[in-house]
């Protein structure tokens, strides 16, 4: 009897450390809203890797993150959206093209092949302050993002969108570019 005592707890403590790597490594997400269109779509369940940012990883340009809205916007619900300006740049968005004004004075536009409706409005941001990322969803007329004059700080990104789970037909990785200029 005490061969199948130990047996058990040391399933248990197997089955508790399984279930505490998977808890704190990856998030299943679903979408909601169309800001991400065509890209992600309403009610599509996405895997997130919670650990891409932790331990001295960085968000890229082009990343497609799950984030913490900022507190003013009152929404229960985490955003997802995709990584456009790094800390110390600025954003610039003119004629539905996408600008990167660099610290050191050069200026570059995005190649951006996911995007298939451009921003009707023009816009230009403040230089993006150390730690923080500007983040426009991929359907630029229909998206709450950082031209409401909010960056996201690190440790508000939840994860990295990493594998669209549902529905079946849709189911790969995530959308995530690295994005030329």
């Amino acid at each position: 009897m005490g061969s199948f005592l130990r047996e058990v707890i040391i399933t248990l403590l197997i089955a508790l450390l399984l279930f505490l790597g998977i808890h704190y490594s990856i998030q299943n997400s679903e979408v909601i809203g169309y800001s991400m269109e065509p890209n992600l779509h309403n009610g599509e369940r996405v895997l997130i890797n919670k650990l891409a940012y932790r331990f001295g990883g960085t968000p890229h340009r082009g990343d497609v993150i799950v984030l913490i809205p900022p507190e003013d916007l009152s929404s229960e619900n985490d955003f997802i959206k995709r990584v456009i300006g790094l800390p110390g740049e600025k954003v610039e968005l003119r004629g539905g093209k996408v600008y990167i004004h660099q610290t050191d004075g050069n200026i570059f536009a995005l190649d951006e092949p996911y995007v298939t409706n451009p921003s009707m409005r023009d816009y230009i941001s403040d230089i993006i302050p150390s730690g923080r990322y500007f983040v426009m969803g991929d359907n630029r007329n229909n998206s709450s993002d950082s031209r409401g004059g909010w960056t996201v700080a690190l440790e508000d990104i939840v994860g990295k969108a990493w594998l669209v789970t549902w529905p079946p037909s849709d189911i790969g990785l995530a959308p995530n570019y690295a994005l030329s200029y």
